[in-house]
C-alpha cells in the first residue's frame, strides 16, 4: 500500500483538519444565529444566502460566518491536496481533493443568488469529496480504508436521493446534511490519519 508520509503528508493532513473543523463549527454558528432556521426544512447553503420563488435575503451575521467559512475552508483543502500529492502517489485522491477544495471555495463566492452557478459548484463539491473518501482508501489502513468506503458511499446514494427529492421523511436540509455529514467526519479522520502517518522526515 503507498501510505502516506513526511512533512508534506503532516502538513496536507493539518491543512483538511483545520479547513473541516472550522467550517462544522461556523456552521453550526450561523445555524444558531439564523432566526427561525430548521436543519430539517432548509438547505445549508441557506446560512449564506436563502432564495426562494425568486427573491433572496440574507441574514447577518450569518451569511458573513457561513461563506467566509466555506472559502477557507476549500481553500485550505486546496493547500492539503497540493500537500498530498507530494506525500501519496495516488492520482485519484489527490484529484478528488483538489477538485473539492476548489468547488468548496466556489460555494461560498457563488451563493444562493448565483442560481445555477450555486447549484452546479454544490454538486461537484458533493460528489468530489464523497469520491474522495472512496479513493482513499489506497492510502489508508484498515479498518479505517473501509470506513472511509462506506461514508462515501453513503453520501453518494444520499446525494442521488437528494437530487431526486426523496428526503425519507428528513426534510431537504436533512437529506442534505447526509450527504455532509459522512464526508465531514471522514475528512476529520483522514486529517489525523495522514498526521500520524506523515512521521517520516
Amino acid at each position: 500500500m503507498n501510505y502516506p508520509s513526511g512533512t508534506e503528508a503532516k502538513i496536507a493532513g493539518a491543512a483538511l483538519f483545520a479547513g473541516v473543523v472550522q467550517f462544522a463549527l461556523a456552521m453550526l454558528v450561523a445555524e444558531f444565529l439564523y432566526p427561525g432556521y430548521s436543519v430539517s426544512g432548509n438547505a445549508i447553503s441557506d446560512l449564506g444566502a436563502t432564495c426562494s420563488n425568486g427573491a433572496c435575503r440574507t441574514v447577518q451575521p450569518s451569511s458573513i460566518i457561513f461563506n467566509l467559512s466555506i472559502i477557507i475552508a476549500g481553500l485550505l483543502i486546496l493547500a492539503s491536496g497540493f500537500y498530498l500529492r507530494r506525500a501519496v502517489r495516488a492520482n485519484a485522491i489527490v484529484a478528488c481533493v483538489l477538485v473539492a477544495g476548489a468547488a468548496m471555495a466556489g460555494v461560498g463566492v457563488f451563493p444562493e443568488t448565483f442560481g445555477v452557478i450555486h447549484g452546479i459548484v454544490s454538486l461537484v463539491t458533493f460528489l468530489s469529496i464523497s469520491f474522495a473518501a472512496i479513493a482513499a482508501y489506497k492510502v489508508e489502513r484498515s479498518p479505517l480504508s473501509y470506513f472511509s468506503v462506506l461514508l462515501g458511499i453513503f453520501s453518494l446514494v444520499a446525494t442521488i436521493l437528494f437530487i431526486g427529492g426523496v428526503y425519507l421523511g428528513l426534510g431537504e436540509g436533512g437529506m442534505e446534511r447526509m450527504i455532509v455529514y459522512p464526508v465531514l467526519l471522514w475528512s476529520i479522520a483522514f486529517s489525523g490519519h495522514l498526521i500520524a502517518e506523515g512521521h517520516t522526515f
